[in-house]
């Protein structure tokens, strides 16, 4: 409305939960969308937040200032002029008050050329509106967790597909956030793919070495069966249905007994009078038989989330 051409930044982490939305909407909106994948780098920061977390590994404010770091370059690089961010003072605890932006701004060396149109008449002015690119009366003065109004404001934009308030990270959930912790806790040479591990499946902690992930319906069993990387190990069903599971850690026949009790208990019954079940690992496939289901102790004392 105001003249200014727009391009759509979205950044997808291996913990967003949303992935599809951003797209759907800048092609509504009929805007140019640019997608950022993160490096590695990104779950180091998760690790060590300089700025803290909230209740559970969600680092909010230092999540924030690495996003704005990857637009600060592609602004400078396209060309653009300023940044432009939907929040809204006071809405997200974590990362959403007046010192959060400060020290967004501060640590990113974007100061004042971060353009939050939904809080800008609370917030300094910044260097678009003070250039008359962009007429600060004609922007919003919203504070708080309160959507009523930009909810309205969004139908009066056409807009009826309203996504919830959730933020569309998983760190914020509490039982997921354990399976974060626990792999930074037991594998300091962590790679980004058991990270994309964390979204699927049923997760059991059998050692401080080993790990294990049990599929929960057939499309899982393949993502398993396909993923399988080196070192760890597959143990699948032989002659009768049941989900598999990836173990990473050393392939010992005590933990081989433990995973296969524990896909026992989460098959389809009946089940055969004698079970057998194949694992791989690096090349080598063989088959053995389960000694029998996993107790509830059992079950509840592996169980990371």
């Amino acid at each position: 409305e105001q003249g200014v051409e727009i391009e759509a930044l979205n950044f997808q982490t291996m913990f967003t939960c949303c992935r599809d939305d951003a797209r759907r909407v800048a092609y509504e909106l009929g805007v140019k969308y640019t997608s950022f994948q993160v490096g590695n780098d990104y779950l180091d920061l998760v690790k060590s937040p300089k700025f803290g977390r909230g209740r559970g590994m969600n680092p909010c404010v230092d999540c924030r200032i690495y996003m704005f770091h990857a637009a600060g370059r592609y602004l400078r690089e396209t060309g653009a002029s300023f940044l432009i961010s939907g929040e809204v003072l006071g809405q997200r605890p974590m990362s959403q008050k007046m010192r959060d932006f400060r020290n967004i701004e501060a640590d990113t060396g974007l100061e004042r050329l971060i353009l939050r149109p939904l809080s800008a008449k609370r917030l300094p002015i910044t260097i678009p509106e003070e250039m008359g690119w962009v007429d600060r009366q004609k922007l919003f003065g919203f504070e708080g967790r309160s959507r009523k109004r930009l909810i309205e404001i969004a139908k009066g934009y056409g807009m009826t597909d309203i996504p919830h308030p959730s933020s569309g990270c998983s760190l914020t959930d509490v039982r997921f956030s354990k399976k974060v912790k626990d792999v930074f806790d037991h594998q300091p040479q962590y790679q980004r793919w058991e990270f994309e591990l964390l979204k699927i499946g049923r997760h059991f902690r059998l050692s401080p070495e080993v790990k294990m992930v049990m599929a929960r319906n057939g499309d899982q069993n393949e993502y398993l069966q396909g993923l399988h990387p080196a070192g760890t190990t597959l143990v699948k069903p032989a002659n009768f249905a049941g989900p598999s599971a990836l173990a990473m850690g050393p392939c010992d026949p005590e933990y081989l007994e433990k995973i296969s009790a524990l896909i026992l208990s989460y098959s389809r019954k009946p089940l055969p009078d004698e079970c057998i079940l194949s694992w791989s690992r690096d090349g080598e496939e063989r088959l053995f038989r389960a000694t029998g289901e996993a107790t509830q102790e059992l079950l509840e004392g592996l169980r990371i989330a």
